[in-house]
């Protein structure tokens, strides 16, 4: 029995040996029409009232979560920029008075937009909010962060190239049944880049109205992506990110950015730095010295969760996009490295992947390791551009599955990452199973900074079931 239990063994190290050390998920979704959202139907329900405020988010307005910027737009006339708001539904003690300005994109002209700065609040406070005037005000509500500090518990959603197909709306219901506080969203918003002349501005205002029953109510951090550029010489259209701009504020100059595509904030126990993946970063750019100075003012003894958003993946093991992240890692790398960032997410490919922790930092022209290796300083990658937009899902996996590759499935979904305290933080992707939410993959993540007798998993010394189960993983890192 002991003989044949050492040859079993010995046959599955051998297995993991020759590289097959993570699990790519047997799971075949079924192919839902990858199609938008017919313009009629009720999740674009323009508000009642003559020109009721539509399109209502919300993103944090302030470096450490006591200000949020709450943004609208009015499509008959400009109207007040006033909100009323207070800690009682119906009352409002206070008022903020933001700013208004619209923009044309072709032939079509945008509605007018409103941008209120709501600072001074308390943590860890429900807000309740009115816009708009007379019949056609509207109520809404928000709950601040607890203070910063570095036990604080807060529970963040991560999505990625949503768009407005049923499988966006699929993703957006299961991430509201998820209890997290705020959407770490990066990139690709509406798609509306896929329409032409006008129909451009329109599906920019469809998909502001379909994601306002989430983002009107909770902060959405925004990061931009190669769907936002929109740059189109046939129209006229060469500004990139300018409907991006006009409708999506970021509070970048809170730390001290000189563009709204890069800034970082903190919330609770996490600083969050945001990259323009297409932006220059590249050494002496202003995105390059921004992120250095950015990365020395993170305080792990106050916000020990170090956390990085950026559109195109470093690492992807997906024919989609393949290496084209390559030129950020070569850049910042090293830095994310020596700063122990906890978890990068990011977008772009359709599809869901986790890395393991590893780095190739040591590769140069003429010598260093050529592969990724093992690095217990390096963050975990994880791709979540899975929204459910209407190009599909990016089934065309790599073979064999690299070692850095720790769990990938061609799905859509959501994810959570739940931080408990200063050492741990718990994450799950919840894939749309043909409509239902399934927790598919999930690990506990052990704090870079204050995490001890941390378990690392050896990319040639995977557990068995990796190699004899295609089930999900719940693993420590």
């Amino acid at each position: 029995m002991l003989l044949h239990l050492l040859f079993s063994l010995s046959l599955v190290l051998t297995f993991i040996e020759n590289g097959n050390a993570g699990i790519t998920s047997a799971f075949v979704r079924t192919q839902w029409p990858s199609v938008d959202i017919p313009l009629a139907n009720e999740v674009f329900a323009v508000p009642k009232g003559y020109n009721a405020p539509q399109q209502v988010h919300i993103t944090q307005g302030d470096y450490d979560g006591k200000a949020v910027i709450i943004s609208w737009i009015t499509p008959d006339e400009p109207g007040s920029s006033q909100v009323r708001y207070g800690l009682s539904e119906g009352k409002y003690d206070f008022t903020a008075e933001g700013t208004v300005t619209n923009y044309t994109f072709y032939n079509y002209k945008s509605g007018y937009i409103h941008q209120c700065l709501v600072t001074g609040l308390q943590y860890d406070t429900k807000y309740y909010y009115e816009i708009g005037k007379g019949d056609s005000a509207r109520k809404f509500w928000f709950e601040t962060p607890p203070e910063v500090d570095p036990d604080a518990s807060y529970k963040f959603g991560i999505i990625g190239d949503l768009g407005q197909t049923y499988n966006s709306l699929c993703t957006l219901q299961h991430y509201m049944q998820s209890g997290a506080k705020s959407v770490l969203f990066v990139g690709d918003l509406s798609y509306a880049d896929r329409y032409e002349y006008n129909d451009v501005g329109v599906r920019w205002d469809t998909w502001g109205r379909f994601v306002e029953q989430s983002a009107a109510y909770q902060p959405w951090i925004w990061s931009a992506g190669n769907h936002e550029i929109e740059f189109f010489p046939n129209m006229g259209e060469v500004v990139p990110f300018k409907s991006f701009l006009y409708r999506y504020p970021t509070p970048y100059q809170a730390s001290r950015s000189s563009n709204p595509l890069w800034y970082a904030i903190r919330r609770a126990s996490a600083h969050i730095i945001v990259l323009s993946s297409y932006s220059p970063f590249v050494k002496y750019t202003p995105q390059w010295h921004w992120l250095k100075q950015e990365l020395k003012n993170v305080n792990r003894e106050k916000t020990p969760w170090l956390i990085v958003l950026m559109h195109v993946p470093i690492y992807n093991s997906n024919e989609a996009h393949f290496m084209e992240g390559e030129s950020m890692r070569s850049v910042f790398e090293r830095w994310f490295i020596k700063h122990r960032v906890d978890v990068i997410f990011a977008g772009h490919v359709h599809a869901y992947e986790r890395s393991y922790r590893i780095s190739n930092i040591h590769y140069n022209v003429s010598g260093g390791d050529a592969y990724p290796v093992p690095d217990k300083t390096a963050p975990i990658y994880i791709t979540v551009g899975d929204g459910g937009n209407q190009e599909g899902l990016a089934s065309r996996f790599r073979d064999p599955q690299p070692d850095y590759s720790a769990f990938r499935e061609a799905s859509y979904g959501h994810s959570t990452l739940e931080i408990k305290n200063r050492t741990h933080a718990f994450y799950h992707w919840n894939r749309n199973d043909d409509g239902n939410k399934v927790t598919t993959d999930s690990f506990t993540l052990h704090n870079q900074y204050w995490g001890s007798a941390r378990r690392r998993r050896k990319l040639n010394k995977n557990h068995l079931h990796s190699v004899i189960s295609e089930r999900p993983s719940t693993a420590r890192f």
